[in-house]
């Protein structure tokens, strides 16, 4: 749907009802897999409680669809300040008068419902907010990613599994060089075309890179259990000072949800129990984690512009892509997106989604941190909000590109940033790494992301 005319009022309604669809589907999939009393209860101090995400999407759905598209008056106006992310952090949210699971599904559908005719008179274009219809995008992604938050937390909860999921598919057409070499030059970075591209995303702007080396996959599970192996956690040689400092006082010394048993490493995944695969990206190290690694294996993390160039920019044509794989929407063939799977496949796995430099899984399977603290491009302007980007920019923060397979398609693209503190791990996060481009005197590494 997502490739969808959106010039065409018609068609742009029917693809704003299925993504505003899905989107809900999948809420009421996470919400229902647990009993009352786990929706209320706070999992981690880290999150939520699920039924604050599930009443917080139905009130931002409320204040940016039928109160500022189309000017009626708020249903439940003593609720805003309870759903406000800003005005309470998460460690508090349980304590406050919350919905509960029953009033809150109501409150969210009853609000879906209005937003539903809403939508089916809406001209779509005319003013900012209604033009492609990018307040329903932007209320889809905001749905989109309350799921995975609440994806995250049901991978923090304790008990048994509620959630299934197929396995993805294998890696597929054998051995893949290491790394992927990007020659030296400009190209365009960020957007000014994509209708529901957030304000971080834009404008487009050019950037000039030397040429650089990156990994051709994300940075397995056997190739980190290298790392430790090699007592990369204990060596202070391989950490900045902030990150030793974290690894001491956080006792880190593997990646988070691994356990020593005997000798293998087991994870835990949505409440089983398992064997680490070797062949899967890493998954749920911080950043500092992921710049220990890549110091460790001689190597770097990727700037953001790297990553973006290597995810879309086509020497053939001059031009960025939308994706890896061209301009077309994500289907299955092309990345593991959309909580179709509930761990990242194989490294080495959907070559239909490889970019034109050769490297694979850019978009989907893990989140990759970058090293580069989010801030906003040359001529940014806040819209239509300053919360939702402008007051996170900084060097707090670091840059993650690419989505994981938490992400859906509608919130995933080869512009879209997400940011967050070094040190959080609870998140689907991997990485790559990368190199600057020098005289070759010796083969590829052996210390890699296979």
């Amino acid at each position: 749907m997502l490739n969808a005319d959106r010039t065409d009022p018609a068609l742009l309604r029917e693809l704003i009802a299925a993504e505003l669809l899905t989107a809900r589907e999948r809420t009421a999939q996470l919400t229902e897999a647990v009993d009352d009393a786990e929706l209320v209860a706070q999992h981690s101090p880290l999150m939520s409680p699920l039924v604050w995400d599930l009443a917080h999407i139905g009130n931002q759905e409320e204040l940016w669809l039928l109160r500022n598209v189309g000017g009626r008056d708020p249903m439940h106006p003593e609720i805003d300040p309870l759903y406000d992310a800003f005005e309470h952090p998460r460690a508090e949210r349980p304590r406050l008068p919350l919905l509960p699971p029953a009033e809150a599904r109501a409150y969210a559908h009853e609000v879906r419902g209005r937003v539903l005719d809403l939508l089916a008179a809406s001209p779509l274009e005319g003013a900012p907010l209604l033009d492609a219809g990018f307040a329903f995008g932007m209320i889809a992604q905001h749905e989109q990613q309350h799921d995975e938050t609440m994806l995250i937390t049901h991978q923090l909860r304790t008990g048994p599994a509620v959630l299934d999921d197929p396995p993805p598919p294998a890696a597929t057409g054998g051995p893949l060089a290491p790394e992927v070499l990007l020659p030296a030059g400009p190209f365009t970075m960020g957007t000014d075309t994509e209708p529901w591209a957030l304000d971080n995303e834009r404008p487009a702007h050019q950037v000039d890179l030397p040429a650089f080396w990156l990994d051709t996959t994300p940075v397995s599970n056997g190739a980190y259990q290298r790392f430790l192996a090699d007592g990369g956690y204990d060596d202070p040689r391989w950490w900045t000072p902030e990150g030793w400092a974290h690894r001491m006082s956080a006792g880190l010394s593997a990646p988070l949800f691994w356990q020593r048993d005997g000798g293998q490493w087991l994870r835990r995944r949505f409440g089983r129990l398992e064997p680490v695969p070797e062949d899967e990206p890493v998954l749920h190290v911080s950043w500092y984690e992921a710049d220990a690694y890549a110091r460790w294996a001689g190597r770097r993390l990727p700037t953001e512009a790297e990553w973006e160039k290597a995810a879309r920019h086509d020497p053939a044509s001059g031009r960025s892509r939308r994706f890896p794989w061209g301009d077309a929407a994500p289907g299955p063939e092309h990345a593991n997106l959309g909580q179709r799977h509930l761990r990242p496949a194989p490294v080495g796995a959907y070559p239909e989604g490889e970019s034109p430099c050769g490297a694979r899984q850019l978009i989907g399977d893990v989140w990759e941190w970058t090293s580069s603290d989010f801030t906003g491009y040359p001529g940014f302007t806040a819209w239509p909000y300053p919360e939702y980007s402008e007051v996170f920019f900084g060097p707090e923060y670091k840059v993650l590109r690419g989505g994981s397979f938490a992400v859906a398609p509608v919130a995933c693209r080869g512009t879209f940033r997400n940011w967050d503190y070094p040190v959080r791990r609870q998140i689907f996060a991997g990485f790559r790494t990368a190199r600057d481009a020098q005289p070759r005197t010796a083969g590829p590494r052996t210390e890699g992301s296979a």
